[in-house]
Order: structure tokens, then sequence, then C-alpha cells
């Protein structure tokens, strides 16, 4: 079958903007707080070319010229690994190897760039380059927009990138996760109905309509298909209509009708007013009737790059013309992989297509350029509802396209919202976590029920508080997976501005605070009157807000772990570890006056030290509560098993040496002694607790830095 059996069609004009979409929306329409919009209420909004517009007279024009970056990779590594020095433990010096060299060429509104290549040929760097996520220092060459450079600030609002890996939430349902991206990407000064209304018309768009309200899904939950997921993946990001749009390999994995309909999808978000590029590996006849321009690489360098029409031509004269009923592009690639293995490689193709595009550029290139400065073209588009940030036209570039669509404290709001779903969706998850603590419980208080007042009473409330204290922090190292799995989706996000960081990091915490109270009442509750504490109501509040206080030291600690930790087995393996040496530091088995030191500071950073000395002041912080009397000084000797008479006499015996009368109810130890004798002399219970609590608030702050400091997402 012939390439030209599927004729390329004439280009439609632009089909309607957003704001031209929403303006036919009825704004009496009546705004509910639900996500979940019935179909049969749901009013089509057609994008079809009928309702199309005029196209811009001076359309946006992405130019990219003499691109070239290289990574260090050791001698006896054959591949880099993400731009870092493999070369670890090797003597011999590190070599450059060079992914892209040379790459030029353009994009243009209402089109469709394709690069194409086989594994390890640039694609995806390419990709990489041209939206901004390669360090500036790294990368050689420039990247404009209608003749400008690009500043990332600006990049990162215009527009959007869509990974090879579809990162979704799988509890979502498709118009609930368009819908939060909706809330994120769309201004607050966009109504709750026309934020609906643009959502229904991308499910439309997308061709996701009866795909609606089903669940996402993953390995353990049923859901979507691969081609809806992938459709969804990219809607997430165009929710705000970008005017540059970037996709790595988006028919990666997919069969090829599926394939078809992505691509379909795409050619539908060009013509509506934006520059779409993506890499994709092996295009099948229909897919290349759909693309405007090809570009081929072959080990980073350019062997064409052109319309898919002008294949023939160039590869005809080039020498090797392609045959009558043959796919052009896989005997493109074909071609590509034979001269790759040849001594003197692709060169000789290369070269070609230099001396080509030479021939054809004062044609193709330069009649079309755009005439508008880039805050013109970019006010422009915003005028025509491209880019529904929030903006209105005027004079100031920076303040027309803001860096967030909304202010922080409605982000928080998005995101807990967003939290709570997913958490009502998988109960199973608190509720592991919740029985955790029960049955730890229920095992310290039938274990330590009704401890007495005796000195072994005392040395069993001592052990009961440590077990207590360090088993709040290890319940919380449950929780490590929890932002392990939102971690790519968290970068992906962040990465062109859907929210701010510290937004996430907020809402995280607050939402965080609901379960941690629950945990803690449960806890308390079930081991304070078990196991016989004292100071009634009021020392039971206290013993409350000790055990929250830990509770949330801990889940800021894990949380933190986890914003610096990529892999959940390291994540555990890091906890249990300090966990125990914060248990060892903590004043239970060594008291601080015997510490050496050399380890005292590490007592001093102890989470589980302050918790614990909190609930024994708690505990024993009544002067005139005995829990030593008369003969019972012996009973922690090896004198406990003489008769009551023997132990009489050695108290008549000790009386006069003191010269003091001690009887056999005189109190020998009370609370404070036994503070006293654990070195808890420093902080008040109440201190304990304040710094506790602080701990939590540290914690979060450095998780902050850490995803300000590791999600940078791009490459060195």
């Amino acid at each position: 079958m012939e390439l030209q059996q599927y004729p390329r069609r004439s280009k439609p004009a632009l089909s309607p903007t957003l704001a031209e979409l929403l303006k036919r929306v009825d704004d009496a329409q009546s705004d509910t707080s639900s996500y979940s919009t019935p179909v049969h209420h749901h009013q089509v909004l057609d994008l079809g070319y009928a309702c199309s517009s005029m196209p811009p007279s001076n359309p946006f024009v992405l130019s990219f010229n003499n691109l070239m970056y290289s990574v260090k990779v050791g001698q006896k590594m054959s591949f880099p690994i993400c731009g870092k020095d493999s070369s670890l433990g090797s003597s011999e010096p590190a070599s450059m190897k060079v992914l892209l060299n040379d790459i030029s060429g353009e994009a243009r509104e209402g089109e469709i760039m394709a690069v194409l290549g086989a594994s390890g040929s640039g694609k995806s760097t390419l990709i990489d380059a041209l939206a901004d996520r390669i360090a500036k220092d790294s990368l050689k060459g420039s990247v404009t927009l209608n003749g400008e450079v690009l500043e990332s600030r600006l990049l990162k609002v215009i527009s959007a990138y869509v990974m090879q890996d579809d990162l979704l939430f799988p509890m979502l349902t498709v118009e609930e996760t368009l819908m939060f991206s909706a809330d994120f990407r769309l201004p607050r000064s966009l109504s709750k109905s026309k934020k609906k209304a643009r959502v229904q018309a991308l499910i439309d768009q997308l061709g996701l309509r009866n795909a609606a309200n089903t669940v996402i899904g993953d390995e353990g939950h049923r859901g979507v298909s691969g081609g809806e997921r992938r459709r969804v993946s990219i809607g997430i990001d165009i929710v705000h209509d970008p005017i540059l749009l970037f996709l790595d390999e988006p028919t990666s994995g997919l069969d090829s009708t599926s394939a078809f309909m992505v691509v379909k999808v795409l050619q539908r978000i060009a013509q509506s007013g934006s520059i779409v590029i993506m890499s994709v590996h092996q295009p099948s006849y229909r897919i290349l009737t759909l693309l405007d321009r090809l570009i081929f690489l072959s080990h980073g360098q350019t062997v064409y790059g052109g319309s898919p029409g002008s294949l023939p031509e160039f590869f005809a004269q080039f020498g090797h013309p392609i045959p009558e009923n043959e796919n052009r592009t896989e005997f493109a690639l074909d071609l590509i992989r034979e001269l790759e293995e040849a001594p003197d490689g692709t060169k000789t193709l290369v070269e070609f297509n230099k001396s080509w595009q030479a021939m054809k550029k004062p044609k193709n290139r330069t009649s079309n350029a755009s005439k508008l400065s880039l805050k013109d073209a970019i006010s422009a588009s915003v005028s025509r509802g491209k880019l529904v940030s929030g903006a209105s036209n005027n004079s100031s570039l920076t303040s027309s396209v803001p860096t967030f669509a909304n202010p922080l404290w409605t982000e928080m709001m998005v995101i807990s919202k967003r939290s709570f779903l997913n958490a009502k969706r998988m109960p199973e998850l608190f509720g592991i976590r919740l029985g955790a603590v029960l049955v730890t419980g229920i095992i310290l208080a039938t274990v330590f029920y009704h401890l007495d007042n005796s000195p072994r009473g005392a040395q069993e409330r001592l052990g009961f508080f440590a077990f207590a204290m360090s088993t709040t922090y290890y319940t919380c190292a449950e929780s490590i997976p929890t932002f392990l799995q939102e971690r790519y989706i968290f970068m992906r996000e962040t990465a062109y501005n859907a929210y701010r960081r510290s937004s996430y990091v907020l809402a995280h915490s607050l939402i965080s605070i609901p379960s941690l109270i629950v945990l803690s009442i449960a806890f308390a509750a079930t081991t304070f009157w078990a196991v016989g504490l004292d100071g009634g109501f009021s020392g039971f509040c206290f013993f409350f807000f000790t055990v929250l206080s830990a509770f949330w030291a801990g889940s800021s600690f894990v949380t933190f772990l986890s914003g610096v930790v990529s892999h959940v087995m390291l994540g555990f393996t890091i906890v249990v570890a300090i966990l125990a040496y914060f248990l060892l530091f903590s004043g239970f088995f060594i008291s601080r006056d015997r510490i050496p030191s050399y380890w005292l500071w590490f007592h001093y950073i102890s989470l589980v030290k302050y918790p614990y000395e909190a609930v024994l002041q708690n505990e024993f912080h009544d002067p005139t509560k005995c829990f030593v009397r008369g003969v019972q000084m012996f009973d922690t000797t090896p004198l406990a098993a003489v008769p009551l008479s023997l132990k009489l006499k050695m108290l008549k015996s000790i009386s006069s040496t003191l010269g003091m009368n001690i009887t056999s109810n005189t109190c020998v130890v009370t609370g404070t002694d036994v503070l006293r004798q654990q070195g808890i002399t420093d902080l008040s219970k109440w201190n304990c607790l304040w710094v506790t609590i602080a701990w939590g608030f540290f914690f979060r702050i450095l998780f902050y830095f850490a995803l300000l400091l590791g999600s940078k997402n791009k490459r060195t």
C-alpha cells in the first residue's frame, strides 16, 4: 500500500480557542461542588472544524539552531548515566560523549513536528533541550520563539511537557483527574461552571467520553485502557491550552489504532493554535499523514529535516530511492541503521542533508517568518483566549502570563481535596496503620497491666514509656511509600508550575494531622488507664498530646527522608536504623550522665528523647508519691531473697549508721528521685513537648528544601 493512498488534507482553519468555546457556554449553568458531571446533563462543545476561527496572521515559530550537548562518560562505559560521571572507581580519565551535535530546525504553530530515530539517537534529548530540561550551562546553541530567546520562567508558563510514562493517580476517574488539573491550571477567577465546561470539552476532544467515569486503575485495580491512559496524560497537561506542547514518545507501548488516535488528538491540539513537538520511534502509514515536519536523528546528528512529502525526493537525490510500496519512515530508518554499521557511519547522509537544506532554505524558511515580537504574539494569543491563566492583555509580558494560575491557599485546598479523595478510595492504607497502633497498644496494655508503685513497677514504667514512644516513630515508617508513589507525579506537576512546592508541603502537612489525631487517641486510650498511669484526666490529656507530638515528629521525619531517598526498601532501611539509634541514645538504656562525651550530641538530637522525658515527668512529677519504702530498697538487689526479719534488722543497722529512723514504711525513693536517677533535669515536660513539635516543623522545612533542590527535573 502506498502512502499516497492516505492523501494529506489541506490544512483546515484553526479550531476554536478556549475563550471562544467558553463564550458558548451558558454562564447560568448551575455550579455544583461535585467533580462528577452526568453524561446526560452534559452539553457537548463542538471542537470540530465547523466551528473554526480564522488563523492568526502571525503564527508562533519555535526555532532552534546549532544545539550541542555532551556528557561525561567513563572509558569502560558505553553509555552516559543521567549526565553523571560513570567512571567511579576507574583510574582511566572520563571522556565526552556527544548526544546532540549541531541540531537546527523550526516548528510552527498549527503543525506537528516529529523527531524520529533509533534508540539512543538523541530523540528524547532533543525534546528535553527544546523544553528547557537541560541546564543552560550544558546546552550550547539557541532556542527562540518568534526570534526571541525563551526565558525559563516564561517557557514554563506557555508550555507543557508530557512524559513517556503515564504518571496518574490510579483511584481517580478520568473526569476527576482532568478536573483537578483544571483547578490547578485555570485561575480562581474562572467560575466553576466554566472550568467544568473546559474539562467536558477536553474529554470530547481527547475521545474519552465513554471512559469519563472510569478510574485510571493500576496493577491491582482494573481501569482505562493504555491508549485512554495516554490521552489522559496529555489532557492534564493541555487543560490550560498551552502554546508549546512537548511529548516524549506518546505512542510508545500502544497498538496501532490507539497510537493513531493519540496523534489524531495531537493534530487537533496543534490546529487549535499550538506548536506540537514529539518524539516517535516508528510511525505507521496513517500516523505519517498527520505529521507536518520530520527530523531524523542518528547519534545526535540530523540526517533529514523537512516534510514527510519530501522524503522520496530527498532519498532519490541521495541515491537510495524509496520503493513504491515501501513505508517511507521504515525505509529511512532501515537505511540509517545500515549506514550506522558502515565504517564511515552516516557522515555522507549528514553532509548531504546540510547541502539539501541549504538548497531548500531560500524557498521554505524565510517566507513565513513571524513579524510580531514575542511579547506582542503572546499578548495577542492571550486576547484570543489562549493560555487561560487569568491574564489580561496589557503591555507587560510578565503580568500577562503569571507564574502560577492560583494563589497558595487555593492550591493547598485542591491538593488537600485530591489527597482526601485518594485516601477515601483506599481506606485499607489507613486501616492497616490504625490496626497496627491498636494491636501494639493492646499488647502493651496487657503486658504492663495495672503497674503498682513498687520499685519493679517504677522500672517497668520506664520500659513501657521507652517502648511506647519508640513505637510511635516506627509506625510512621509505614508512610514512606506515600510520597515515593507521588514523587514523579509531583515532579511532573511542579516542573511546569501547576502549583508551588510550598503549597504541596503545607497541604501534605495539614492533611496528615487528622489521621495522626485518630492514631494518638487510639493509642492513648488503649494504654493510659490499662497500665495505670498517674495524673487522672489532665495526665491523660498531656499523655495524648505527647503521643500526638511524637507521631507528628515521626511523620515529618519520615516524610523528609522520603523526599531524599528514591527507593522504598532503601528508605525503610535508613528509617529503621536511625530510629534504633534514636532509641539507644534516648536515655532509657543509658542515662545522659553515663553517655560518652563524644556521643552526647546524638542524645540531644534523638527524637525519642523529648517525648520520653515528657511522659516520664508527667508520670513521676509528684514528689509525695513514693516508689520505694523501707525494706523495698532491697527488692532490686541480691538481698531480695533474704527473710523479712533480716531485712528489718538491716534497716535498723542502716538507721543507726545514718543517724535517722528508717522503718518499713519510710519513703526512700519518690518520683522526683526517679527522674533524677534518669538524668531528666534539663527541660520541663512542657518544654519537651514543644521541642518535639518543633522537630516536626523542622523536618517539614527540610522536606521543602529537599523538594526544591531534588526536583529540578533537568539534565546537567
